[in-house]
């Protein structure tokens, strides 16, 4: 027997009239507390020892253990790839190639130029922008199935011109063993044809280090080549292995439970407030769903709302326990001002604005992972097909780190290009540069060019 729901408890955090600096502001806004991460972290040091000493034994052990499912190669067959996508619904590979179409559309405008500049007569510095060897991607299972992150981790990795793209998700047992068969028609339709039934942290350190071929008693096992980037969303475990392999390769983020943040005032209307926070607090009951308002009717109008609608949706008990929890709540403020204050100070993952002048308001908010302005530009609008990325920093990170997008999967080299001339022309700079910081030898490597000219027998 399920416990009962709980009540509704959207709690009010009642600022006005107060002056809140920065660290005041980000103290006060309904946030979770840091998970205790030590056993977690632990947990996790294990999965990567155990990968990378058992290699796809160690992974044959984790598929049992966590998913219930026997796997000799967690590679999946070609055939099943393309048997997904002829099975799928066709509504949804219609919605499937929407998405992808304006994806791509907004990720390949997004690729920035070289550029090269002239600093003196035969000189040329040069920024040249160059995609990653390879990625791996993972998209996660749990409560839900997340097609749309397939999209959202392969598109830009296609525009930035990644060459390799490995994509992992966790087996299914009630799909042979393999990831969900909706997670492989998209994979199909991009294609992406480097599947894995793998799930959770030990994805991540399976594209972290790689694992080398094998043999077992039925034959040989290939391997699973390294990374240089893993990026896509899960749950702790995920979030701590990215962590803990950062600097083995790169990442996007660490991702923490997702989180809306509804700026409004006085002429939102509460039934979309509402069901706007709903629809983030369905993804988790750790989810957080924020109104920031000046507005206290809008307040118990919205929360009205929240009790009818959650009454008749469908993860009802999911939905309570996120509203209800010390994550969510409305923060109520003196004016649209003290919002956009409080807004910055939150840097929510995902904000709506539902204010009048909502585009306006919008370009004086610093602090998002991405901004919807207005009635008819909601959350699932960006979670599926405004062409905008829905991997996007979490628990205030987005004051300092962007969502996932073209240049997460390039990196600049720098190109130095300069003549005998040009070298002569700053040489005497350089050595006193190198002098005042006491390496001489800097110095000697341009001077001794120079020496070795003066003496040069060549005509």
């Amino acid at each position: 027997m399920t416990s009962p729901a709980p009540a509704l408890d959207f709690r009010t955090i009642d600022l006005r009239g107060r002056s809140l600096g920065l660290a005041e502001l980000r103290a006060l806004v309904p946030r979770l507390e840091a998970e205790q991460g030590a056993a977690v972290e632990d947990a996790v040091r294990g999965i990567i020892a155990d990968v990378r000493s058992g290699g796809f034994a160690a992974l044959s052990m984790f598929a049992e253990k966590f998913d219930g499912v026997a796997q000799r190669h967690p590679r999946v067959p070609a055939e099943a790839i393309k048997h997904a996508l002829e099975a799928v619904d066709p509504s949804v590979r219609a919605a499937l190639e929407e998405s992808i179409r304006r994806a791509r559309l907004f990720a390949e405008a997004q690729r920035p130029a070289d550029v090269t500049v002239r600093p003196g007569d035969g000189a040329t510095v040069t920024q040249r922008w160059v995609p990653v060897r390879r990625v791996g991607l993972y998209v996660p299972g749990g409560l839900a199935v997340y097609p749309s992150s397939v999209i959202m981790n392969v598109i830009p990795a296609q525009a930035a011109g990644v060459g390799s793209i490995a994509l992992a998700s966790p087996p299914q047992r009630d799909n042979g063993g393999l990831p969900h068969p909706t997670i492989l028609a998209a994979a199909a339709l991009l294609g992406i044809d480097e599947v894995y039934a793998i799930g959770g942290a030990q994805a991540v350190v399976t594209f972290a280090y790689g694992i080398p071929a094998a043999e077992d008693s039925e034959g040989p096992l290939p391997s699973i080549e390294p990374a240089d980037v893993v990026t896509g969303p899960g749950n702790i475990f995920v979030a701590t292995a990215k962590r803990l392999v950062k600097g083995i390769v790169g990442i996007d983020a660490e991702a923490g439970p997702t989180e809306i943040a509804i700026l409004a005032d006085c002429t939102a209307r509460p039934e979309l407030v509402a069901v706007d926070l709903i629809s983030q607090a369905e993804h988790d009951t750790r989810a957080g769903s924020v109104l920031v308002t000046d507005s206290p009717e809008l307040i118990e109008a919205v929360r009205a709302q929240l009790l009818e609608q959650a009454e008749v949706t469908k993860h009802r008990e999911r939905v309570l326990t996120a509203l209800s929890g010390r994550q969510s709540g409305a923060v109520l403020v003196d004016d649209v001002d003290a919002g956009i204050a409080v807004c910055d100070a939150y840097a929510a993952e995902h904000l709506e604005v539902m204010t009048a002048d909502a585009a306006e308001v919008a370009t004086r908010i610093r602090n998002a992972g991405a901004i919807f302005v207005g009635d008819y530009s909601p959350v699932s609008l960006g979670d599926y097909t405004a062409g905008s990325n829905h991997v996007l920093p979490t628990s205030g990170t987005a004051a300092f780190s962007s969502g996932l997008n073209v240049a997460t999967f390039l990196k600049a080299v720098q190109i130095i290009d300069y003549s005998e001339a040009a070298l002569d022309a700053v040489a005497r700079h350089i050595r006193s540069l190198s002098d005042a910081e006491d390496l001489p030898g800097h110095g000697d490597a341009v001077d001794r060019r120079f020496e070795e000219r003066a003496f040069d027998p060549r005509p």
